[in-house]
């Protein structure tokens, strides 16, 4: 499954990656919807579901995240909806770790 969030913040560190293999982060912004898959091997295996998948929160709870390779590159969001289906498109889509 996939969950999209909608982008309340994130630190300026993001804006700094200039590393090959991280440089999606200088495309966070702000305000922008990103769309986000479990899948395994980050998906629990009892419970079918990704830590911080933000099961259980409604709309209005901020939850935060943390990119992997810049643990500076942090901030919070909000969840949007769950889709069964993944249907993410090839921007803004990233992946449970």
């Amino acid at each position: 499954y996939c969950v999209e969030f909608k982008t309340e913040s994130l630190s300026h560190h993001c804006a700094l990656e200039n590393r090959p293999y991280a440089r999606w982060m200088q495309y966070l912004r702000e305000g922008h919807t990103v769309c986000v898959a479990c899948q395994p091997p980050a998906m629990n295996a009892d419970t079918h579901r990704c830590s911080g998948d933000g099961h259980n929160a409604d709309g209005g709870k901020i939850l935060h995240w943390e990119a992997v390779g810049n643990s500076q590159c942090q901030g919070t969001w909000k969840k949007i909806r769950q889709l069964e289906h993944c249907s993410c498109p090839l921007v803004h889509s990233f992946i449970f770790t």
